[in-house]
């Protein structure tokens, strides 16, 4: 993603979250015990979302896919993304469970580098620093088109992001695949902190820095108590 504004905090949709979370006060608190739909986009259901737009837009939009509704997202040379603030109790819901699709990868790309800052799918959960926005941090679940799966890598734009390849190539290009993460043991192991909170959570396909075209669909999204 291309830079927002000449700053020297996060840039993209880590600093915009933050910005909101900062102007709105605290998100809504999420009930703790049971497992929580976050995305509800196999009911039709968008309630809690909101987009924002970094560099031209990507077309989300709800569609009938198979035998469930999905949320397909088509980016032309387009950075755009939808988040919810809610806050998780990590104590509680700390595996963040969804399945997501994507037509296909991006080519030649350089992930680690803001030219290459580019993804067919990925799915942020941000933490709020507060008032010191300069100690918010996300973790950036992705769909890479070239790093390993399982590696990890800070945000070409920003450290206070980190990038976890969950899926990688075009293998399974073309088919759902169902994921997992423990968000609190996620976040210990990359980060060296232990953290009982989550405010909120992200979605976004982008293709802006390589000038590419992607297509994804992101199913339902939830937090649950442990992951199987």
């Amino acid at each position: 993603m291309k830079k927002a504004c000449p700053t020297a905090a996060p840039q993209g949709v880590l600093l915009s979250i933050l910005t909101i979370l900062l102007a709105m006060g605290f998100p809504a608190i999420a009930p703790a015990g049971d497992e929580i739909v976050v995305g509800n986009f196999e009911a039709g259901d968008m309630e809690g979302w909101t987009e924002k737009v970094f560099n031209n837009k990507t077309h989300y939009e709800l569609i009938e896919n198979g035998e469930k509704t999905t949320l397909k997202a088509a980016s032309q040379k387009s950075a755009s993304g939808l988040f919810r603030e809610i806050r998780i109790d990590l104590t509680k819901t700390p595996c963040l469970v969804w399945s997501w699709k994507v037509d296909n990868v991006l080519e030649n790309l350089d992930e680690k580098k803001k030219a290459g800052d580019d993804y067919p799918a990925r799915v942020y959960v941000v933490f709020s620093g507060g008032a010191m926005f300069w100690k918010t941090r996300a973790l950036n679940y992705v769909w890479s088109s070239g790093q390993p799966a399982d590696s990890t890598w800070p945000n070409a734009y920003t450290g206070n992001s980190i990038n976890l390849a969950i899926q990688s190539g075009s293998v399974k290009a073309g088919q759902w695949v169902q994921q997992q993460r423990n968000i609190r043991e996620d976040y210990k192991r990359l980060i060296g902190e232990d953290i009982t909170q989550a405010d909120a959570i992200a979605i976004m396909t982008d293709t802006d820095d390589s000038g590419g075209a992607a297509t994804a669909y992101y199913g339902q999204i939830a937090l649950a108590p442990s992951c199987s």
